[in-house]
């Protein structure tokens, strides 16, 4: 039976940050993920400036800083008036090493980690690997993982579920997945059209605020990402048809036939784990919450889970510390999960589809009032950037 301290179900980017992580402590980790290859779509490409500062550390972040683009600047806009307000991060740079977004797929990221996996000595990197079962002992965790068409077992101290939303450690843990789907479906197209060049005063990130049809822009090296809302009764194909996807440019640069590369539609969720620890088994990233994109907190969250969870675990195997540390875990990752990334993702997406309750050119005025005041402009950047979430969970006991 293969032995090893900590098994990693899930190879995305929270995985794989988790693996490397791990074993650049001394901790020995497996690392098991179900697919040959990664999906290169396009769904998270924004790194916030704490997370590039974690990569940093694990000496991810100069290579992947010079594959994507530098966003420091971004733009909330009102689609039909066109006013817009500019928040730039250069003012924040006393609190980040990173004052910017770092715009890139995040399938590089989790590509260039899982490769260098193999290179530590303490570590092992298995694709093609599904965990299908696990249970605890008096000594750790027992997995049952299929490859090739085999079972095997793998025995560890602790098991991280990894796998996403529809994560197999969540269900063998028995944890409820308490939330909500979003009515509408989101629609992601990519182009490689130089959008830029119509609209003229937009920043690399943009939320666009309009009721009927709000809009984000994002670029990404060498493509613009766009992501729309639909009706859930729409059909997928109309909606990804030549004709739904003209149109949809058609409002944004009207009388341009654009060429895409990349047509997908999502079903988006705000759910959070009640619990990211249950005895020997802790949930990171997808697996214990999710959330809408508006924000580009997501992936990045997730990486803040599992690097927490690594200090913690480094602490109880290295340091003789206590167990409780898992229950300071979920204590600092999901309170801050359901305080921050959950309310400000639901905010965040309330602005921009002029949603109920406060008239739309309520949240404008508010938004001119921060932009116009240093000292409050100062606290939505630090909020907006993660740093102060990253604080706040910090001094959770």
């Amino acid at each position: 039976m293969l032995q090893t301290e900590v098994l990693i179900a899930g190879a995305g980017p929270v995985g794989a940050i988790g693996a490397v992580r791990l074993a650049s402590m001394g901790v020995d980790v497996i690392c098991c993920e179900k697919t040959d290859s990664f999906a290169s779509d396009l769904r998270a490409s924004t790194f916030h400036p704490v997370t590039v500062e974690m990569l940093d550390q694990v000496g991810a972040a100069a290579p992947l800083i010079e594959r994507g683009l530098k966003a420091p600047v971004y733009q909330w806009r009102d689609r039909r008036s066109g006013q817009f307000l500019n928040f730039d991060m250069a003012e924040i740079a006393d609190a980040t090493r990173f004052p910017f977004r770092l715009q890139c797929p995040q399938h590089h990221m989790a590509a260039m980690l899982t490769d260098h996996l193999p290179t530590l000595a303490n570590a092992d990197m298995r694709f093609g690997t599904t965990l299908v079962a696990a249970r605890e002992d008096g000594e750790g965790v027992v997995a049952t993982v299929v490859r090739d068409g085999r079972e095997e077992e793998i025995r560890a101290k602790f098991l991280i579920g990894a796998d996403g939303a529809r994560s197999t450690v969540r269900s063998i843990m028995d944890v409820p997945f308490d939330g909500f789907t979003y009515e509408e479906k989101f629609v992601s197209i990519s182009t490689a059209h130089p959008i830029e060049q119509t609209l003229t005063d937009i920043e690399y990130v943009n939320y666009i605020a309009d009721p009927d049809e709000w809009l984000v822009l994002l670029r990404v090296p060498g493509l613009w990402r766009i992501l729309v809302p639909a009706s859930v009764d729409a059909d997928n194909d109309a909606l990804l048809s030549d004709e739904s996807v003209a149109a949809i440019f058609d409002r944004i640069v009207p009388g341009v036939p654009i060429e895409t590369v990349f047509r997908k539609i999502y079903r988006v969720h705000q759910r959070v784990a009640r619990s990211f620890h249950k005895g020997r088994m802790m949930l990171v990233g997808d697996a214990a919450h999710l959330n809408n994109p508006l924000g580009g907190f997501g992936m990045n969250s997730g990486i803040h889970d599992v690097w927490n969870l690594a200090d913690k675990l480094w602490s109880i195997l290295r340091k003789d510390g206590d167990a409780a540390l898992l229950e300071r875990f979920d204590r600092q990752r999901r309170g801050i999960t359901t305080a921050f990334i959950q309310a400000q993702s639901i905010e965040n997406k309330a602005f921009m589809e002029h949603g109920p309750g406060e008239s739309h050119q309520g949240r404008m005025d508010k938004m001119e009032a921060i932009a116009a005041d240093p000292a409050l402009r100062r606290r939505y950047l630090l909020k907006q950037a993660m740093i102060q979430s990253l604080a706040d969970a910090d001094k959770i006991a």
